[in-house]
């Protein structure tokens, strides 16, 4: 295997091995249909509100490797899973949003479009700039040719992906002093 795909496959096991124990430490928490419910919302959200495609990268990886098909297409599939998801429990169930810290910031992002949906704008921008590159990248069979490439693109990625984490990062900690959440870390 070629060392490009070794280091995607391994990123994707702890990711997946994440995933899953997030998936059972919720059922534990809050019962088979809040935990599954909460489990997906919470991926919904990663889809959303992170400029990075892991949470789209759990299903467009494996899709990638096993039928070939370009991730940014899995990722398209993935934001319309994550909005009919989203949406499921916005008429079915919107007292789930109330379940974690997370869900808390999903409710007030989706519910208050001015000035959040920009968190949701720029994280669409930037997993779609994560998922091209990482196209790209499954692309380059030998990682001599990983570096070279990494050599060419490194300084526009470098700067679009900072522009669009720290814009994230700003509008997160607005929202989070708006509705009075205390976190350690800001």
């Amino acid at each position: 295997m070629e060392e490009t795909r070794k280091h995607s496959l391994i990123r994707y096991i702890l990711l997946f091995f994440f995933v899953i124990a997030y998936f059972i430490y919720t059922i534990y928490k809050f019962g088979l249909n809040n935990g599954l419910l909460v489990s997906l919302l919470t991926w919904s959200f990663f889809i959303f509100c992170t400029p990075i495609a892991d949470a789209g990268f759990i299903l467009a990886f494996p899709v990638r490797i096993l039928i070939g098909v370009r991730m940014i297409y899995t990722q398209i599939v993935s934001f319309f899973i994550a909005a009919a998801i989203t949406m499921f429990a916005i008429f079915t169930k919107p007292i789930i949003f109330n379940k974690t810290l997370i869900l808390k910031l999903y409710h007030q992002i989706l519910f208050q479009p001015i000035p959040y949906w920009t968190i949701i704008i720029l994280s669409l921008l930037g997993t779609f700039f994560s998922i091209y590159f990482g196209d790209e990248l499954l692309d380059v069979r030998h990682f001599r040719d990983r570096k070279l490439y990494h050599q060419h693109v490194n300084k526009h990625k470098i700067i679009i992906s900072f522009f669009i984490f720290f814009s994230v990062i700003l509008l997160y900690k607005f929202l989070i002093n708006k509705i009075g959440l205390v976190i350690p870390l800001f």
